[in-house]
Order: C-alpha cells, then structure tokens, then sequence
C-alpha cells in the first residue's frame, strides 16, 4: 500500500503530529514522518528533516533557511513540493497547522495526482480556500481551536483525520468502471445541450469526462492533461478566457491551455460561451460596467455580453494558445451563435462581436494542415455542431 506521510512544522506542532502518527500506526499505516520547520534546524525524531527536505530547493538549503518567516516558508513549500512529488510510495498524505504550514504544505498536495488521499487539518479551512485547493481533490478539514497543544476538541478532530486517511489510503483500489479512453469536455450551463449530446456520442468508445467551465473546472481539466489521464479534449466551451479578458469571477487565469497544448493530445476546441462574462450578484458587477449589456443568470450570477473590442483580444488570446499546441488542432466557430442566451432575438445576439472573434482568429492563427479554424453555419447547441464537432475529433483522434 506504500506510505501515508504525516507533515507539518514539528518545531511547534509536535505533540499533535507525533499524536496521528501514533494514531495511524496503530490502525497499521506504515508512516514516514516530514518536518517542514523553517526555524534553526534541530534534532527531532522524524523520518526525514527539514534540513533534507530544503536540500530539495534548486538553489539549496540557504533559499529555504532564510532567517525571513515570508520566504523561508516559500522556499519551503518549494522544497517539499519536489520532495513529495519525487516519492514513489506515497499512498497518502495528512497535513495540520495553522495558515503557514497550510500555505507550505498544500501545494505539494495540489502536485499529487487526482486520487491519493490529501487531508490537511487546518485553522484557515472555513473560509475561502480555493487557493489552497484549487483543481485537487485535497480536502481540507477546519480545526475547530487552534492547534496550541491537545485538548478534547483537538483529540477527536485529528483522530478524525487520522483514520479517515488510514482508511483511504489502505482500501482497495477503486475499479476504473472502464477501460476505455477519457476524453474531456468543457461545458456551461448554456451549452448543455451541445455537450450533453457529444457525450453520448461517445460513451459507446470512449469514458467522457466533463468539466463544469467555473475557472477551476478548466484548471482541473488541465491537470489530468498534464497528469496522462486524458485521450482527446473537446473544449467545446472556452468562455474562462472572458473573465480573464474582462475581469470576471470564473477565470482559470493565463495558463489555460497551456497543459493541453504541452501535453500532446488532440484538441478540437470551440466558442462556447464566449458571449459572456460571470459575476456574482448585480450588486457585485464592477461599477465600470453598469452601462453593458447584463443578465440575470440567477440570484447569484449576473453574466454580462462581451463586446467587439474584448471578442478581439478573446481571439487573440486563443490563437497564441493555439499556435503552441504540437499535437492535431480543430478550432470550429458556430455562425449561429455561442450560447443559449446568443441567438437571434436573445439578450446576447450581437453578429458583430462575433464578427469580430472570428477575424482575431483567422488573422492570428497559424494555419496548417494539423491546425485548422473551421467556420460552421450552425449555433453551438445545435444537432449540426455536435455532428461537425464529432467528425473533426475523429478526424484529429485518428491522424
């Protein structure tokens, strides 16, 4: 089964670290214990030291033992991400501390692939975290008190962690369910219909994979590419480049489509919801843009229209992207419309914003016989689009 690794900052953690190690032994982990103190090194009784974690850094031991609390734990948190990422026998991985050891540890975690246990008790795991999880599956568990030695509440919290862990990384693997190869959608609520209709066009040869294009779900998508999972990609709906481009909330930041590009998959991609931008409520829509075009998704989602000037920079911003990618590329474009709320007479039918998308790809795109735009007379939800869709991914599965 390999090893779970208990880690954390043994110089000030100690008591409850050495508490779960004790826990998981006893449920019959093996446990390779990880100090990632950045204080002045001293002897401890764990498997491997800070001093041997930090030697992981590229530039050595000094950029991690800095004597400044802010880059010590940076240069930590570099150091143990190659050292984790390194192992071989890493069957899970339990975490605790407060907001810098959960800063340190947590990004060796998002490392890992999808599927290896990652628990990190933490006193920071009731708010906002998707920093710390980001596209992984870690789960991180609130503390309840602070981590200030053990108590009642502390005890059964972190005995709670322990063998939910043991119990995770010494169960028997999960069956795939399949052998057939993963292909992964991009989908929207607006386009629906689009990628509902592609995945059971597909489910018969291949395991379809769709991810909801929040931002994170693009991340997430990424890191199987980069992890090996994925066959193919059908990214039929792009729209994370617009909060990108125009500040919204579901952004999946300037390194989308990067992984699938490096990763050497085929790729037919799409203008799914590229009509729109996602806020939260009205309220929160950025008071620069009271004057555009908006709709009311939903109580908690405005979405707000793209224009010409933001379509063009959308373009330009994909044909780079796609300019990098090695493998067999199918760009398609729906005349008819990107979304459910872009069709003639709908809130966000505007034939010169995507007039204006077109023409930065076209313009933008290095062209050749592996890397195509193709123009399609339908809108994206059509029956059409999905049959086009599906020729050009054979086509690109198959050179």
């Amino acid at each position: 089964m390999g090893s779970v690794y208990v880690v954390g900052t043994f110089d000030t953690k100690g008591a409850e670290l050495t508490y779960v190690t004790e826990l998981l032994r006893r449920d019959g982990s093996s446990v390779v214990t990880v100090d990632v103190s950045t204080a002045a090194p001293v002897e401890r009784s764990v498997t491997v030291s800070a001093e041997s974690v930090a030697g992981c850094h590229p530039e050595g031991r000094t950029a991690v033992f800095t004597g400044d609390r802010g880059t010590a734990v940076s240069g930590m948190a570099e150091a143990f991400r190659r050292f984790l990422c390194d192992r071989e026998d890493v069957a899970g991985v339990l975490g605790l501390g407060g907001s810098g050891a959960t800063a340190l540890v947590t990004p060796a975690m998002r490392a890992l692939p999808v599927g290896i246990p990652k628990f990190m008790v933490s006193t920071v795991a009731s708010g906002d975290v998707s920093g710390y999880v980001d596209a992984s599956d870690t789960v991180l568990l609130p503390a309840v008190t602070d981590m200030a030695g053990l108590n009642r509440i502390s005890r059964r919290v972190l005995a709670n962690a322990a063998h939910a862990l043991h119990g995770a990384a010494s169960a028997e693997p999960v069956p795939a369910g399949t052998d057939k190869p993963a292909v992964a959608l991009s989908m929207f609520g607006v386009t629906t219909p689009c990628v509902s209709a592609l995945v059971s066009e597909l489910e018969a040869e291949y395991e379809p994979l769709v991810f909801h294009a929040t931002g994170t779900g693009g991340r997430a998508m990424e890191k199987l590419a980069g992890d090996g999972v994925l066959r193919a990609a059908l990214d039929v709906t792009t729209t994370e480049i617009c909060d990108l481009v125009a500040g919204g909330v579901m952004s999946a930041g300037e390194q989308r489509l990067d992984t699938l590009a490096s990763s050497g998959i085929p790729y037919v991609g799409s203008c799914g919801a590229l009509d729109m931008v996602n806020f939260g409520p009205v309220s929160t829509v950025p008071a620069e843009y009271a004057h555009r075009t908006l709709y009311e998704h939903n109580p908690q989602v405005t979405l707000m229209r793209t224009t010409p000037e933001e379509c063009d920079r959308i373009g330009r911003f994909l044909a780079d992207k796609l300019n990098a990618f090695t493998a067999p590329v199918r760009f398609l474009f729906p005349e008819g419309g990107f979304s459910l709320l872009d069709t003639p007479g709908g809130p966000f039918h505007d034939p010169r914003a995507d007039a204006a998308l077109y023409e930065a790809l076209e313009n933008n795109l290095a062209q050749h016989e592996d890397r195509r735009l193709v123009r399609v007379p339908y809108h994206v939800n059509d029956p059409e689009f999905v049959r086009e869709l599906m020729s050009s991914f054979t086509e690109v599965v198959r050179r």
